[in-house]
């Protein structure tokens, strides 16, 4: 395979699973209450994440990079108005 069809399915995937969390972070925000978010799941999630971004730099991996920086901030938003909104 050629890296720009590598690249280009990597980028397809990232953008897929990053806006997965964007619903979330919406009705968090828009309802003010996070009853239904675990915190458990959010905690692990935001480790694997922050995880997955090391390996993106650490391989200078652009897909990996974007998706987990942006996906780390609305997993980290979504963690934090559950914190907030206890």
């Amino acid at each position: 395979m050629t890296p720009g069809f590598t690249d280009l399915i990597g980028y397809i995937a990232a953008s897929l699973t990053t806006t997965a969390f964007v619903p979330q972070a919406w009705m968090t925000w828009k309802n003010k209450q996070a009853h239904g978010v675990s915190l458990g799941m959010y905690l692990i999630m935001v480790a694997g994440i922050a995880s997955w971004l090391g390996y993106g730099i650490l391989l200078h991996a652009w897909p990996i990079i974007i998706a987990n920086a942006i996906t780390f901030l609305l997993a980290l938003f979504i963690l934090s108005m559950k914190l907030y909104y206890k």
